[in-house]
């Protein structure tokens, strides 16, 4: 078996990302370490999640990479994200679960699934 121990995500939009990814449930620190950029992490579950600035030379964000978060109350991350204007598709259970897809800032897909929606 293998975990995921960390994702990095780079922008050009970071408190916007960091406000985006607070809806869904995590929580930030403003930190740098040591000589390099100040950025966010999360420690909130077993893989932490970081958003730092795109490197200098780079203007464009990477939005192919799709991410997966599971949440605990689907209908409350949607209200949250509806109500700042976020794109989001048709709620649906599935295998995995009760899921939506969600954009966030860059573009990225990203798909939430509450497990086991009664």
């Amino acid at each position: 078996m293998i975990d995921i121990a960390l994702i990095v995500i780079k922008t050009d939009k970071l408190q916007e990302q960091h406000d985006f990814y607070s809806m869904l449930g995590f929580q930030f620190e403003y930190h740098k370490h040591g000589s390099g950029p100040y950025h966010y992490t999360s420690h909130d579950s077993k893989a932490v999640l970081e958003i730092y600035p795109l490197p200098k030379g780079v203007s464009e964000p990477d939005n192919t990479t799709r991410l997966g978060f599971t949440v605990e109350d689907l209908d409350l991350v949607i209200g949250n994200l509806k109500s700042s204007g976020i794109r989001i598709s048709e709620p649906a259970q599935t295998e995995w679960g009760y899921t939506v897809i969600v954009h966030d800032c860059d573009g990225r897909k990203i798909e939430l699934t509450e497990k086991f929606k009664k």
